[in-house]
């Protein structure tokens, strides 16, 4: 096959993946709006029982939230959805709910490269249709930030009082999510579901 011929195929390849392509893209966007959504409430509310418990019972009930409410909260999302909606950290303080996999870890490692390289944390998001073993799912992950209020229980020793650092070593002996600043990446919620079972039950 002659240059010319090579030119003709890759332009009538071209040609035939366009809508593909195209169609690909419009359902990703489609996916990645619909998963924002259900990040956004999935932190509102979050925020929202974090808030009651300092009102009500400082920081111990805050905590409390963080290791009870929180799971919660994401296994009701999931349950409405059919999703698995979590939160994963960049230190876990709890390695049985905070681990990331590792897809996780590598868009982790992304995101702190885009803020390194002077990204907003606001539009700090992943999407993509990835393969795994046992079928195609839809990935997504926003990116958590700390604030200025996360230090009593995230910062370093001169930010926790020595009471919340008990508290904390009592409930999590394997606490490693300490040693954050604000404006550190602080990890993210992820969002995972499977797309080919989709297709299986229409």
């Amino acid at each position: 096959m002659g240059p010319s011929q090579l030119l003709r195929s890759f332009f009538l390849l071209l040609l035939l993946s366009g809508p593909a392509v195209t169609a690909h893209a419009e359902e990703l966007a489609s996916r990645q709006r619909e998963a924002m959504e259900v990040a956004q409430s999935f932190m509102q509310q979050l925020k929202h029982s974090m808030k009651q418990a300092m009102k009500n019972g400082g920081v111990a009930e805050a905590i409390e939230v963080c290791s009870e409410r929180a799971p919660t909260i994401a296994g009701k999302v999931s349950r409405v959805r059919g999703w698995k909606v979590t939160r994963v950290g960049t230190k876990v303080r709890n390695p049985m709910l905070g681990m990331p996999d590792a897809y996780e870890q590598q868009v982790l490692s992304e995101f702190k490269m885009r803020l390194a390289q002077g990204e907003s944390p606001k539009g700090l998001i992943s999407a993509a249709m990835v393969n795994e073993p046992d079928g195609r799912y839809f990935r997504f992950m926003k990116a958590i930030m700390v604030q200025p209020q996360c230090l009593t229980c995230h910062g370093g020793e001169g930010d926790i009082p020595p009471a919340v650092a008990a508290l904390l070593a009592q409930r999590y002996p394997h606490d490693q999510a300490t040693g954050y600043g604000v404006g550190d990446l602080r990890g993210a919620v992820s969002i995972k579901y499977r797309v080919d079972s989709e297709e299986v039950g229409r």
